[in-house]
């Protein structure tokens, strides 16, 4: 059963909930949330909204879905951030977590969330793949967006563009990496993952006259990785590795920044596009958008990245389940 968090309930989350309920399923899965929140954005909608809060017996019926219930501490006016609500998104994100970590879900899907109004609510956070990574106690993780064109790994993720360089060391590149790697071995089924690695500044540094980045960080790591049987090309500039010559050679790219790697991916893919976040003990996939306050509610949310994400975490489980121990 994949556990489903809609994310900011003043957004678009709930709408695309609703409206990927009305669909056909192979796969049960279970949503996290507000259960009156859920009917009042299905009513707004004029769309059919049965809940089933039995989860034992997760429902696959178009129209229905199975909820469990956690509330919010006020009714929700879509387009409207409550930081009051802040303390329920987050309780729905932690019972996804614990209930992946224990095993009773086999993967969680997450809704868009805003940052601004949980750190307006007192709470620092970064974004979902931070908090995921600290909740479940692993030492790093790696987030992936990816399309059917492309997969885009991000070395560095939700920092100001002027603390970039500062963040990207060897360690951290190197670990990244093996993350990567290994992810595409043992949850995408790619025997022998061939990676794509860009240069941080532009021409990757031009020989260290547009910047030494190259040479004193990443460089070094792939030459490392390689001697240890890794396939990385590179470090590449940016703004030829993003062009059929190089992307038909690869099973993934590894961006150094968060603006480098994913416009591309975005332009090549938007709304089809699936985020996964890469070292969790558990599978973890989510939408490519962000909470859209202007349209939720209007009924023209697009759910085209919802379902690949849920798509994609059916794949990945499968995988998972082939590859496990028998």
């Amino acid at each position: 059963m994949i556990a489903i968090t809609p994310g900011e309930p003043a957004g678009i989350g709930p709408d695309l909930v609703v409206q990927a309920a009305q669909c056909e399923r192979q796969v049960p899965w279970l949503v996290i949330a507000d259960k009156d929140m859920l009917v009042a954005r299905a009513q707004l909608l004029k769309l059919p909204l049965s809940l089933n809060e039995d989860l034992q017996n997760p429902t696959l019926q178009p129209g229905h879905v199975t909820v469990l219930h956690t509330p919010l501490t006020n009714a929700v006016t879509p387009g409207q951030l409550d930081t009051a609500n802040v303390p329920g998104v987050l309780a729905a994100l932690d019972a996804a977590i614990a209930g992946c970590m224990s095993g009773d879900f086999s993967a969680m899907l997450t809704g868009p969330m805003q940052k601004s109004v949980v750190n307006d609510a007192g709470i620092a956070f970064s974004g979902h793949t931070e908090y995921l990574a600290e909740k479940a106690g692993v030492d790093d993780v790696v987030m992936l967006l990816m399309t059917k064109a492309m997969r885009v790994a991000l070395a560095t993720t939700h920092l100001p563009l002027a603390q970039v360089s500062k963040a990207l060391t060897q360690p951290l590149l190197e670990r990244r990496l093996h993350i990567l790697n290994n992810t595409l071995r043992q949850q995408f089924a790619v025997a022998q993952p061939r990676i794509l690695v860009a240069g941080l500044n532009p021409h990757a540094g031009e020989g260290g006259h547009l910047g030494s980045e190259e040479i004193d960080i990443i460089e070094p790591v792939c030459e490392r990785l390689r001697s240890q049987g890794m396939n990385l090309i590179g470090p590449l500039p940016a703004d030829t590795l993003f062009t059929p010559k190089y992307l038909k050679q690869a099973d993934a790219v590894m961006s150094m920044f968060h603006d480098q790697g994913l416009p591309v991916l975005k332009y090549s893919g938007f709304g089809e596009a699936v985020n996964v976040t890469l070292g969790l003990p558990f599978i973890r996939t989510s939408v490519d958008h962000g909470t859209a306050l202007d349209i939720a509610g209007s009924g023209n949310a697009d759910m085209g990245s919802l379902l690949a994400a849920l798509e994609v975490a059916s794949e990945l489980t499968s995988n998972k389940e082939i590859n496990a121990p028998s």
